[in-house]
């Protein structure tokens, strides 16, 4: 009978074949025969044995054990030759180069990476048995892609030198399709309606960007999970999957799923009860259950009240609550009824905030746009604000936080905020082409993180053949610890519509200096208040072929000066998750301008805009805004004409020229048309956001649906609107905001100026 402990004596008598018997003697010299590549000293360092000892049979075996034990040899032999002890050794093969040939999906130097972590590399010693490991993983690396019919063939050629030369040869194959998902158990749901729920499905029109129509078994657990909450959200408490099975084609093209399932009986609610250390009043905790008795049961309306509660405790400062809700099912009346255990543990506190990642921003900048304060108790309501704060100031790629426990203590936690610092300066230089203003030239200078302390500092130069713009501003958004902000604005602007006699403004030329202060005051954690004080010196010119009612305005044919002083104070209220790209929130804009009188301007503006955004899908949003201006004057002045409001525009009504949809007035002299605007508009706009197709980065980009109404005039009645419909797409290019809009007016009349093709670049959108 053979017994495992005579294994070592095998394994010595194995040895001892490759080294004849000696007779001890004192070695005078050690010879090596046989290396191709390795260096005689690689030898001599794993030997036993050097010049001078005695060798023997037991020495002998050691050293050839050492030898094999190195990796490097496949054959090696000790004989004696004198006093001479020579070593004869045959390599084993080095891999000199590793080719692939027929990957298309994959590329060479990942495959090479992925063959370097298993043990695979140039310069490695050859071993067959790692060869035909790394075959395998290729092959399952295909069929994790649903190429079911590749084939990987390693072909390996000698080469000088005890090298040798390997290529895998791969036949990469097509891509197999799901060609049917078969659900067997179903009764009150039809197959269409379950096959919904998945994300796996059969070849259709969108699977060549989707891939959904291939099989991965990954997508098909997700898949298998959602249809059981498909089931559970129905009321089918005691739905489940029985078995899946997934067959493919004996020619590895077509994939067949078949689900197995049980859908049970369907379940009512019959009591819901909260227990344990409850910490608030109980009727407080009752208000955040989303389901009563009587309901149909539901595992997403549980699953969101235990959040809700959870949550409800972590914004009192227990952070680690832990919410269990627990059925007590009655299979004979089909009910189930539910407790609420609630185990709060200890409330803690916040010790420190710590910030990491801010190499350019001070601390203080972020820290001032924190709402959860240090040594203060943990509330989970104020450091979601805060995160949202940091990410409105458009300062960071991202914003991180973690709440870990303070080692050594139950009650304390730290909060580390970790942040990704992007560019926020800008120089650029401009130019665009306008159907109204010809040539426009642009220079920008801008810091939205000025020194890093979140002050605000924009230089502007805009010129066209219509307007000509430089402006100065400045604001610190912290003026006071409070919040309370504070900006100044300096500007020069000349309007000369004599150069463009396709314009749709009437003729006139005016300069305009301006030099203003403005405060702002939060009212609460999603509205202000703001204030401001401008000095304007303006003096118009007109021309003989001025409209009259420029004219009538100066009182003469040749021109007047409009000096006023400018309040303008408005209200904000801001919602939205997101500043450049919202997906849900409330934006609200009411602003007031009065002119102060004693001067040659007395007039007031009002305006007011609504603007509601709802993440209807994913990805996909909703947004309503509207848009009401009304403007007169007081006093014994008229109304300054070049305060009127102007509807028409990439963001108004598009499809129609900038400042064309309203009142147009003919020159007598000229004959031109042009629009004069009004005192009165109402702009209305609905709009579906979506992700561009093809592109990856929807934070970037997104396309839109729109239907615009809108018009200004004096009065403004429904059959006076213009409408437009139309597709637009939006781009946060790094040279700043892009918008460009395909847009067809519904109700254009004649004398209307349309546009099919409008397009913004370099202003917030």
């Amino acid at each position: 009978m053979f017994k495992p402990r005579i294994i070592p004596a095998l394994v010595l008598a194995l040895f001892h074949q490759y080294a004849l018997a000696l007779d001890p003697f004192v070695i005078k010299d050690i010879r090596v025969e046989g290396l191709q590549r390795t260096e005689p000293g690689t030898i001599f360092n794993y030997l036993p044995v050097e010049v001078g000892d005695t060798m023997d049979d037991a020495k002998a075996t050691r050293a050839i054990k050492s030898l094999y034990g190195t990796g490097f040899f496949k054959d090696v032999r000790i004989e004696a030759d004198g006093d001479v002890l020579l070593v004869t050794v045959q390599e084993r093969s080095a891999i000199a180069t590793i080719a692939f040939s027929g990957n298309r999906s994959f590329p060479s130097d990942k495959m090479l990476e992925g063959l370097k972590q298993i043990g695979i590399s140039e310069g490695l010693i050859f071993d067959k048995s790692e060869l035909d490991r790394a075959e395998q993983e290729i092959k399952r690396q295909y069929l994790s892609t649903g190429k079911y019919g590749a084939t990987v063939k390693t072909v390996v050629s000698p080469l000088e030198r005890n090298r040798v030369a390997v290529r895998f040869e791969i036949e990469e194959g097509k891509v197999a399709k799901i060609r049917d998902i078969n659900i067997v158990g179903n009764e009150d749901f039809t197959m269409d309606e379950l096959r919904a729920e998945f994300l796996l499905t059969t070849p259709n029109w969108m699977s060549w960007w989707n891939k959904d129509d291939q099989y991965s078994k990954q997508k098909l657990t997700a898949d298998l999970e959602t249809l059981k909450s498909f089931y559970l959200n129905q009321g089918y408490l005691e739905f489940a999957v029985d078995s899946t099975q997934v067959a493919i084609s004996p020619d590895k093209q077509d994939i067949f799923i078949t689900v197995n399932v049980t859908e049970g009986e369907k379940y009512t609610i019959s009591d819901v009860k909260l227990a344990g250390d409850l910490k608030l009043p109980e009727t407080e905790l009752q208000e955040l259950v989303k389901f009563k008795k009587g309901d149909t049961f539901n595992r997403q309306m549980i699953t969101e009240t235990s959040q809700a509660i959870s949550d409800k405790l972590s914004n009192e400062g227990y952070a680690f609550a832990n919410v269990n809700a627990v059925p007590d099912i009655n299979k004979e009346e089909l009910t189930a009824a539910f407790t609420f255990f609630v185990d709060p543990g200890r409330r803690v506190y916040v010790r420190r905030i710590n910030l990491t990642g801010n190499t350019r921003t001070k601390d203080s900048a972020l820290r001032r746009e924190m709402r959860q304060l240090e040594s203060s108790w943990y509330a989970g309501d104020k450091i979601k604000r805060s995160k949202e704060r940091l990410d409105r100031t458009q300062f960071f790629d991202s914003v991180d936080i973690e709440t870990p426990a303070v080692p050594g203590n139950t009650d304390q936690v730290d909060l580390n905020i970790n942040v990704a610092e992007k560019s926020t300066g800008s120089v650029q230089f401009g130019a665009g082409l306008s159907s109204n203003e010809g040539v426009v030239l642009g220079f920008n200078v801008s810091q939205q993180n000025f020194l890093g302390t979140g002050n605000r500092v924009n230089a502007q130069l805009n010129t066209s053949k219509l307007n000509t713009i430089y402006s100065l501003s400045y604001t610190d958004p912290y003026f006071t610890p409070d919040g309370i902000s504070r900006g100044f604005d300096i500007y020069r602007r000349d309007v000369d519509t004599n150069t463009n006699t396709t314009s749709n403004i009437g003729t006139y030329q005016s300069s305009s200096y301006g030099l203003g202060v403005r405060f702002g005051l939060p009212l609460t954690e999603r509205s202000s208040f703001n204030i401001g004080f401008t000095g304007d010196i303006t003096s118009i010119d007109l021309q003989a072929n001025s409209p009259v009612q420029y004219k009538d305005f100066c009182g003469n044919t040749s021109g007047c000066d409009a000096n006023s002083i400018q309040v303008r104070a408005g209200w904000t209220y801001d919602s939205r998750d997101n500043l450049l790209f919202p997906n849900r929130g409330v934006l609200q804009r009411l602003n007031a301008e009065v002119s102060v009188p004693g001067l040659d301007l007395e007039y007031y503006k009002l305006e007011y805009q609504h603007a509601w955004y709802k993440d209807v899908f994913k990805n996909v949003t909703f947004m309503l805004n509207g848009e009401l201006g009304y403007a007169d004057s007081y006093g014994t002045g008229r109304y300054p004409f070049f305060k009127n409001f102007f509807v028409g525009g990439v963001n108004s009504v598009r499809g129609f020229e900038n400042g064309t949809v309203g009142p147009r007035n003919i020159d007598p002299a000229t004959g031109n048309d042009f629009s004069v605007g009004g005192t009165t508009k109402v702009v209305g706009n609905a709009e579906v956001f979506v992700p561009v197709p093809l592109i990856k980065d929807s934070s970037q980009f997104r396309l839109s649906a729109f239907f615009d109404a809108g018009r200004a005039g004096e009065s403004i009645s429904f059959d006076e609107l213009r409408y437009s419909t139309g597709v637009g797409v939006s781009w946060f290019s790094p040279f700043g905001p892009l918008k460009i809009v395909f847009a067809q007016p519904l109700n254009e009349k004649q004398g209307d100026n349309t546009q099919t093709l409008q397009f913004q670049f370099g202003q917030q959108f």
